[in-house]
């Protein structure tokens, strides 16, 4: 197998490498308890979705 007969430039190098990054993830507010949420799923701290209970939150006592 062939081996590159000439070395790549650091920018054609930083070039490959410039989308190989970290993102924030995006929240938004709970409408119902403004904690912050992933869009389009279902509050984790309520159990809301689109205004309806959708999931039943079992709080822990200690």
């Amino acid at each position: 197998m062939a081996n590159p007969t000439h070395r790549h430039t650091r920018s054609r190098r930083d070039k490959r490498r410039a989308y190989w990054k970290g993102r924030v993830p995006n929240l938004v507010a709970c409408p119902d308890c403004n904690e912050p949420k992933f869009p389009h799923r279902a509050c984790y701290n309520c159990g809301f979705y689109n205004g309806r209970k959708v999931i039943d939150i079992v709080s822990k006592d200690k």
